[in-house]
């Protein structure tokens, strides 16, 4: 898995490594129950604090796309590319809502009225 990131760019160092590891299961080019490159490795790699990585893992652990196992490291979950592209869906949603000026709470009362 190739994860390339910008540091000069708007979006948060943590938020470019999660979006392109949902991106690589949406494609199914990691799968379920494969095993990513432990944080102190990938962060060398990338040339970021090991913190950036473990926070990119946590927002993609608390997605439910990936399972942090003792002894095992960090492993692609079962829920499968489907909920990662409504995942991946929901955060361009919101990014593009916010663009447009709306706040959070307009974006879920305009989806409540659909």
């Amino acid at each position: 898995m190739l994860i390339q990131i910008d540091p000069a760019a708007e979006t948060p160092l943590f938020a470019q490594i999660a979006g392109q590891i949902r991106r690589s299961i949406v494609e199914q080019r990691v799968g379920h129950g494969e095993r990513l490159p432990p944080a102190k490795e990938l962060a060398s790699s990338l040339d970021v604090n090991m913190h950036t990585v473990l926070r990119a893992y946590d927002v993609l652990r608390a997605e439910g796309l990936l399972e942090v196992r003792r002894g095992r490291g960090v492993v692609v979950s079962s829920v499968g590319p489907g909920r990662a592209k409504l995942i991946e869906l929901a955060h361009a949603l919101v990014a593009e809502a916010a663009r447009q000026g709306l706040s959070r709470r307009e974006l879920v009362k305009l989806l409540e009225d659909v």
